[in-house]
């Protein structure tokens, strides 16, 4: 078993705006990315969304927390997608980051 892939990214938005940024941003990224990436699941319960995904043919799931000041992403991958981590990891808090400062 893999350890989880854990990104943090800070913002100054608030708990609201920022779950309302994540929102959109997602929105974009299930239009934009479904080559690579097909969404399972998609469910937010409060300031909590947690999800499920297919990327290369290998399936993945895990948690987006969204605080005052922070938004945490906790995802558990498999053992090949596991082995790139270190690469998505940077994409994921780069892409974030963009996500949340958009309007």
């Amino acid at each position: 078993m893999t350890q989880p892939l854990v990104v943090s990214i800070p913002h100054r938005f608030g708990k609201d705006e920022a779950i309302r940024r994540m929102k959109a941003g997602l929105d974009t990224v299930n239009k934009q990315y479904t080559h690579l990436l097909q969404v399972n699941e998609e469910t937010w319960s409060g300031d909590r969304l947690a999800f499920r995904v297919t990327a290369m043919k290998q399936q993945a799931s895990g948690v987006i927390d969204v605080a005052e000041d922070h938004v945490r992403l906790e995802v558990t991958l498999p053992w090949l997608l596991a082995r790139l981590a270190s690469g998505i990891q940077t994409m994921i808090r780069d892409k974030g980051r963009l996500m949340l400062e958009k309007k």
